[in-house]
Parts: C-alpha cells; sequence; structure tokens
C-alpha cells in the first residue's frame, strides 16, 4: 500500500520543481503561450496526485469505495496495491485529502460567484455614466465610449463582450493604436483567460500557504498580459501596442521610480520595443510535450502495480 505515499511524495516534488524550473527557465517570456502550458500542466499533475492518492487511499480504508474502483479488475490486481494491507492512517488521508478537494471546489465556486458580482456591478455602472435615452436602442457594437478625464480602457467579459474606454484614452490613442488595444483585449477573451485567472485565484486563495499556486496566480497575471500583446502586436505591429501601452499608462507614474500596481507595464513595453527571438516550431513543441507528461506520470505510477500483476 504504498502507492498513495508515493503519489503524495511524487505531488510534493512537483509542487517544489516544477516553478524552480519554469522559474529559471530563459524561453518563459519568449513564448508566453508555452509557460502559461507549462504552468497549467505543473499545477494540474499536483492535483491529480492527490486526487488519485485520495482514491486509492479511501478504496484502501473501505469496501464501498474499494467496490466500484477495483470491481472490474481481477483479484491478482487488488493483490497487486495490498489494500487490505493499510493500516488506519489510509483513512486519514483520504478524508484529508477529500477536505482539500472540496474546499478546493469551494474556492473556485466563490471565485466565480465574486466574479459575476463584479461583472454586474460594473454593467451596472456603465448603464449610469452612459444611459440610454428615450427610443435608443442598446448598442451592439463591440466598443463602448464613455466621457472621461482620464485615459482608461477595460474589456467587459459576456454574452455580448465589449471593449469600454474612456474618451480621454480616444484622444490619446492614435491611428492603429486603438485597433491594438481592441485586438489584445480579444485576445484575453478568445483564450479564455478569465477562466485561467479565476482557477488560479482560486487555488492561491484557498491554499495561501502552498507556494506553488501562489506562484501559478502570479504567473498568470503576468503571462496572459505577454500572451495578449504578442496576439495585438502580430496584426498590428510591436511599436503600435507598445504606443498604445505608453499612452494608457503614462499618467498613472507606471515608467517613474516608484513602485505601482501596474509596474509590469514597463516591462511589457519594454519586451514589445526589444522583441526576442521566437523558440524555433521544433524547440516549442518539444518544450509542450514535455509539460504534458507531467500530468501524465501520476496516472502511470498508479497503474504501475495493475499491470505488473497483469503480466
Amino acid at each position: 500500500m504504498m502507492v498513495p505515499v508515493a503519489l503524495l511524495l511524487l505531488g510534493a516534488l512537483t509542487a517544489v520543481a516544477g516553478p524552480r524550473l519554469l522559474a529559471r527557465a530563459d524561453w518563459a517570456d519568449r513564448e508566453p503561450v508555452v509557460a502559461l502550458w507549462a504552468w497549467q500542466c505543473v499545477v494540474a499533475g499536483v492535483l491529480l496526485c492527490c486526487a488519485l492518492s485520495m482514491t486509492l487511499s479511501a478504496a484502501a480504508a473501505w469496501q464501498a469505495v474499494r467496490g466500484p474502483v477495483f470491481g472490474p479488475a481481477p483479484r491478482a490486481v487488488m493483490d497487486a496495491y495490498a489494500l487490505r494491507a493499510a493500516g488506519p492512517w489510509a483513512a486519514a488521508i483520504a478524508v484529508v485529502l477529500a477536505c482539500g478537494g472540496l474546499w478546493t471546489l469551494l474556492m473556485l465556486v466563490r471565485e466565480i460567484v465574486r466574479a459575476r458580482a463584479r461583472r454586474r456591478r460594473r454593467r451596472t455602472e456603465l448603464l449610469v455614466r452612459a444611459p440610454l435615452l428615450p427610443g435608443e436602442e442598446p448598442a451592439t457594437g463591440p466598443l463602448v465610449v464613455l466621457e472621461g478625464e482620464r485615459p482608461d480602457a477595460w474589456w467587459l467579459p459576456g454574452t455580448a463582450p465589449r471593449l469600454v474606454i474612456t474618451t480621454a484614452a480616444l484622444r490619446r490613442l492614435k491611428g492603429r493604436q486603438l485597433d491594438a488595444l481592441l485586438a489584445h483585449e480579444q485576445g484575453h477573451d478568445r483564450a479564455r483567460h478569465d477562466w485561467l485567472l479565476h482557477c488560479s485565484a482560486a487555488l492561491a486563495g484557498g491554499f495561501p500557504q502552498v507556494p506553488v499556486f501562489a506562484a501559478f496566480r502570479d504567473e498568470m497575471h503576468r503571462l496572459v498580459e505577454l500572451a495578449a500583446d504578442d496576439m495585438a502586436s502580430r496584426r498590428f505591429g510591436r511599436l503600435t501596442t507598445a504606443l498604445a501601452l505608453v499612452e494608457l499608462n503614462e499618467d498613472r507614474g507606471v515608467f517613474g521610480p516608484a513602485p505601482t500596481p501596474q509596474a509590469h507595464v514597463p516591462h511589457r513595453v519594454h519586451r514589445l520595443l526589444t522583441p526576442p527571438d521566437r523558440l524555433p516550431a521544433l524547440h516549442r513543441l518539444r518544450l509542450t510535450a514535455t509539460a504534458a507528461l507531467v500530468p501524465v506520470v501520476p496516472v502511470v505510477v498508479a497503474l504501475v502495480p495493475g499491470l505488473r500483476a497483469l503480466g
């Protein structure tokens, strides 16, 4: 009955080694989409280790779980996992991991509820700031313009996603810069970056003492912006996208010496103006395939005893 313990150790190793390896990688900023995939695979591998360990521990502790899990399998497979030799710790591990899984689900539901509440609040504020006149039909286009003295723009997701932009931002953005801004926000929407942010925030909020989840949240916020910048720059050029970023954030003090909440903006502008060389396609494919192996390893570890029993 060492497989659940081995899975927990593998999960701990993945949680420690995965973020360190990704932090040392020199290709994350060059290939943010691949880095996003790698981070998701690392976190999925950690969660899968916990889920498989919980299942096998519960099967060792209770017959009610053992039947559905090993029911169709030959007797030799069940003997290979030595379920009957498990001590009382099997039930404790299963309960602790089940509580962790339930807590994760609750945190994800809470994050989704909060996100929907924020979305409703912003739509209500939008109606207050831009009310419909008598006889006016609601706008159906992707762009909503608000009166405002501060340059600002944000994406409002939903069934009819829109880019909300202030008149001050329109006065600043010139030519194709507005198109680049729209392409950036549409890149977030098409790649469903909001779900990545929700999941990472739920894990980091539910388990604040687990470093891998905090790093996952921070990297998601950074990498989704780099990926959206690349989507916009491929259509409208890196210089145009960089100038749009500068025009929107120049009055917020982000380019000064003092740290601000948007301290990542100067790095994004520098990256757009001095673009790093992309990795070769074959190298990107190897990195993608290697990352995909991370969640596969726990499954292989869990199946090894059964496969050996089957010869």
